[in-house]
């Protein structure tokens, strides 16, 4: 409130899509008036929808992927329990914190769509549709392998899957590939687990906007 006065042009968003210039007409105490214009769809969404099911991660990690991926375009997340998870489980506190996080990312990099977090699930009851991709240093295919798939499907979802620092099983793996998700590596170096999704994001989603 602060930062607005009386004849200051703003841009509101819903969070699900619409966006509407206006203008401040009043600035009082705990809130501001605005005059909104025709309200409009948003048009700074990825065509491709894009799941992040990133592992719990100890300390602010996990909000650094949220940060990161709701400012590539990323459509939501779906926290994950892997069995070498960081951290035994997520708060209802720091839901609502990662949720607080979507927005203020959303807001700062001008997205009309704030992307839902969802509450953890385990692995193993985790659901996909279009392809899934999850990332492990030993899988077979390279990103650039599963690009051309993904690509070819730009209007499906895709969802990425990432583990924890400890990585995932070989179980986890296996049951994960056997019911249709595609292993990637990212490079021959080892990523952090808080880099993993951010930069797999980044190589399907920048590569359109370019």
């Amino acid at each position: 409130m602060l930062r607005v006065t009386p004849g200051s042009t703003v841009r509101a968003f819903d969070g699900n899509g619409n966006e509407a210039d206006g203008i401040v007409v009043a600035v009082e105490s705990g809130r501001v008036l605005v005059e909104l214009d025709k309200v409009r769809e948003g048009g700074l969404e990825a065509t491709i929808a894009v799941t992040i099911a990133v592992a719990l991660l100890k300390g602010d990690k996990l909000s650094d992927v949220v940060r990161h991926c709701t400012e590539l375009g990323a459509k939501e997340f779906a926290p994950i329990l892997a069995k070498r998870r960081d951290v035994p489980g997520l708060s209802g506190n720091k839901l609502d914190r990662l949720r607080r996080v979507a927005r203020e990312a959303a807001k700062q990099c001008g997205r009309a769509v704030v992307p839902e977090v969802f509450e953890p699930v385990d692995l193993a009851a985790l659901q996909w549709s279009g392809i899934a991709l999850v990332a492990h240093p030993h899988a077979q295919g390279s990103l650039a392998d599963t690009q051309r798939e993904a690509a070819s499907k730009a209007h499906e979802a895709i969802t990425i899957i990432t583990g924890p620092e400890g990585g995932f099983t070989q179980e986890e793996v296996g049951e994960l590939e056997s019911r249709g998700a595609l292993g990637v590596r990212l490079g021959a170096r080892v990523l952090r687990a808080e880099t993993a999704p951010v930069a797999l994001l980044a190589a399907l989603l920048v590569p359109e906007a370019l």
